[in-house]
C-alpha cells in the first residue's frame, strides 16, 4: 500500500488537516474523521429525494430540537455516505420515528441504547450492503456510513454528546453504527419485511432499539432443539432483564436457519419455542436481585426493595422472560460458513410488529 498513487488527485495535506481539526474542535464528530459538506455535495444528496428540504423527519419536543431532510443530508455527507444512499438514510429516520423510542428520549438513557437497522430488498445489492461475512464488523461502506449518519445527527442536531445530553453509563458500539442487510439469498424463509406484509421487490429499513449483542457458538448442534435451547439460554440471561419482560432480535446464521427449517421450524414456531423455554427459575432471580418489579417503572428489583411488588409471573416458580412470541424478531444474516448466530437485546417491549419503512425509489 502506498500513501498516494501518481494518479490520485492532488491535495493540500495542510488544508485537509485543518478541515478535519476544525470539525473536531467544534464537536461535530463521533470520534472519527468526518467528510466536509459543501453546497455542491448537499445538492447532490437532496436531488436523490422528492421530499422538501425543510420537511421535519423527527422532532424531540423535550429538547425543542428537530431534524429536517436538509440536516439529515448534511450529516449523511459527513458520515461518508454516497448520494444514492440517502433514500435509505431517510427510510431509517422514518422507521425510527414510527418506532417512537428515540422521540421518548431513549438515546439519552443510562442504559446506553443504540439502534439496529436491518435493510431488505433490492437496495441491498444495488448499494453494496453487507449481509454476509463480518456484517457486525467493519468493511462495508454502505453499512458503516448509513448507520453512522444517524449517530452524527444525534450529536450535531439533537446535541446528544456523551456525558452531556447522552447519559449512557457505558454505551454500546452500536452508537457508532449498526446497520446490516438480511441475507435473503441464503434464507429458507421469506425476508423479515415480507413476513410483516411488505411486497416482494420493495426495499425497506427496519429500526430496532437495542442494547447489546451476544453471540451463540453452536457449531456442533445437530438438532433444532439443541440449537433452540442454546438460544433460549442466551435470551434468558439475568443481565438482560431490565424491565418486567424483555424483547430480542435473533440474527440467525444461514447454517442455523437451514438446520431449523430442515427440521420443520418456521419463524412462528421458533418464536413459540423461545417464549416457552426462555425461562429463569425464581431462585436464580432472587440471587440476582431481580425477583420483584417496581410499581412505577416496571423495573426489576430485589424482592425486599421498598418499591418492589411480587411478580405474578413467578406463580409457577419461574419467569418466562419474553413478553410473548411477538417479542422475538428473526433475521437471517451472516456468511453461510459456520454455526454462529447472535441474540440482540432489543427494547421493543410491547411492540407486536417491528418498525419498517419503505425506501423511496
Amino acid at each position: 500500500m502506498t500513501l498516494l498513487s501518481p494518479e490520485a488527485p492532488k491535495v493540500d495535506p495542510t488544508l485537509v488537516e485543518t478541515v478535519l481539526e476544525y470539525s473536531y474542535e467544534r464537536g461535530w464528530t463521533d470520534g472519527m474523521p468526518t467528510v466536509p459538506c459543501t453546497g455542491e455535495q448537499l445538492g447532490r444528496f437532496l436531488a436523490q429525494t422528492t421530499r422538501a428540504a425543510d420537511e421535519v423527519l423527527l422532532e424531540l419536543g423535550h429538547l425543542n430540537r428537530s431534524l429536517t431532510v436538509r440536516l439529515a443530508a448534511v450529516n449523511a455527507v459527513m458520515a461518508g455516505c454516497r448520494p444514492e444512499y440517502f433514500p435509505t438514510v431517510l427510510a431509517a429516520w422514518d422507521a425510527l420515528r414510527e418506532e417512537g423510542y428515540v422521540g421518548a428520549g431513549m438515546w439519552q438513557s443510562t442504559t446506553g441504547i443504540g439502534t439496529l437497522l436491518v435493510v431488505n430488498g433490492p437496495v441491498r445489492n444495488e448499494q453494496g450492503f453487507n449481509s454476509g461475512a463480518n456484517l457486525f464488523g467493519s468493511g462495508a461502506r454502505a453499512n458503516a456510513t448509513v448507520g453512522r449518519a444517524l449517530r452524527l445527527v444525534a450529536i450535531n442536531v439533537f446535541g446528544l454528546a456523551p456525558g452531556v445530553l447522552d447519559q449512557s453509563t457505558q454505551g454500546t458500539p452500536a452508537k457508532y453504527s449498526l446497520c446490516l442487510a438480511e441475507n435473503e439469498e441464503h434464507s429458507p424463509w421469506p425476508a423479515l419485511a415480507q413476513e410483516h406484509g411488505v411486497a416482494v421487490g420493495e426495499s425497506t429499513v427496519t429500526a430496532i432499539s437495542m442494547r447489546s449483542v451476544s453471540h451463540i457458538e453452536a457449531r456442533q448442534a445437530r438438532t433444532a432443539e439443541q440449537l433452540l435451547y442454546d438460544i433460549a439460554g442466551t435470551v434468558a440471561r439475568t443481565g438482560a432483564l431490565l424491565q418486567e419482560t424483555l424483547s430480542t432480535c435473533l440474527v440467525l446464521s444461514p447454517e442455523h436457519a437451514q438446520l431449523l427449517a430442515d427440521q420443520g421450524f418456521d419463524r412462528p414456531q421458533i418464536r413459540e419455542f423461545l417464549e416457552e423455554h426462555a425461562v429463569v427459575p425464581e431462585e436464580v432471580l432472587v440471587r440476582a436481585g431481580k425477583d420483584g418489579v417496581s410499581s412505577q417503572q416496571r423495573l426489576r428489583l430485589p424482592g425486599d426493595h421498598p418499591d418492589a411488588r411480587r411478580d405474578p409471573r413467578l406463580a409457577s416458580g419461574e419467569l418466562h422472560v419474553l413478553g410473548g412470541p411477538e417479542a422475538v424478531n428473526i433475521v437471517v444474516a451472516g456468511a453461510p460458513n459456520c454455526g454462529i448466530s447472535a441474540v440482540v437485546d432489543a427494547h421493543n417491549v410491547g411492540r407486536p410488529v417491528p418498525s419498517i419503512a419503505l425506501v423511496a425509489r
